[in-house]
């Protein structure tokens, strides 16, 4: 497990979340949601939902929102279904970010799933 910086240790999950959405966003993610799941949710505190063009691209925005938290060392991820690239997870425990090809982000509708959850607005979206 990576040692977490201490300028970073005590990062709030919103931080967090709010730090996946930009990295997304300068990758030029699609229909970028955060999701406040605290009161609905046992496992989480925040989804960040977006899509991407590709499985190149959804593997790019993974990769991406990884490498920025990674490189702050602010929390060891586990990462689901990078090769396929039709769903990627990046579970960071308070946060969980979905990066899903378009199609696939219809099929599963988490935002659907997930309605009572209030929409957190990211900066520069």
């Amino acid at each position: 497990m990576k040692k977490i910086s201490k300028q970073y240790q005590d990062k709030e999950a919103l931080e967090l979340a709010l730090l996946a959405g930009k990295a997304a966003l300068d990758k030029k993610a699609e229909n970028l949601v955060v999701l406040d799941v605290r009161e609905i949710s046992g496992f989480a505190d925040y989804f960040v939902i977006m899509s991407g063009r590709s499985t190149r691209h959804v593997q790019g925005l993974a990769q991406a929102i990884d490498d920025e938290i990674g490189s702050k060392r602010l929390k060891a991820g586990n990462t689901e279904g990078l090769t396929e690239g039709l769903w990627v997870l990046l579970d960071y425990n308070d946060v969980i970010v979905h990066v899903f090809y378009n199609e696939t982000r219809e099929f599963y509708d988490l935002e659907g799933l997930w309605h009572d959850a209030p929409r957190v607005e990211v900066p520069g979206q």
